[in-house]
């Protein structure tokens, strides 16, 4: 794994999605590095953030409904929230 997720939380929306997508697939793909539908502008930060202790953010589409889903993992690593855009 690339970095520490510290404590893992979800906002109201994305706790709505869990029950019916299965989002730990996203959480592991965040965890090591890959950063879903992000552009070269965008990934590029996120791995100077790894290397440099910064916000993560990570952006998949959550199953068959294709709902936009966030990751961010604070700069301290001492929490990551899964969320929906429009909630953060």
């Amino acid at each position: 794994m690339r970095f520490e997720l510290g404590q893992v939380v979800a906002t109201p929306g994305a706790l709505d999605l869990l029950t019916r997508w299965d989002l730990d697939d996203l959480l592991r793909r965040h965890h090591r590095g890959d950063w879903g539908e992000l552009d070269g502008h965008d990934r590029r930060a996120n791995e100077r953030s790894v290397r440099h202790g910064h916000r993560v953010l990570s952006s998949y589409p959550a199953g068959e409904s294709g709902v936009k889903v966030w990751i961010i993992t604070e700069r301290d690593r001492s929490v990551t929230t899964i969320l929906l855009p429009e909630e953060y």
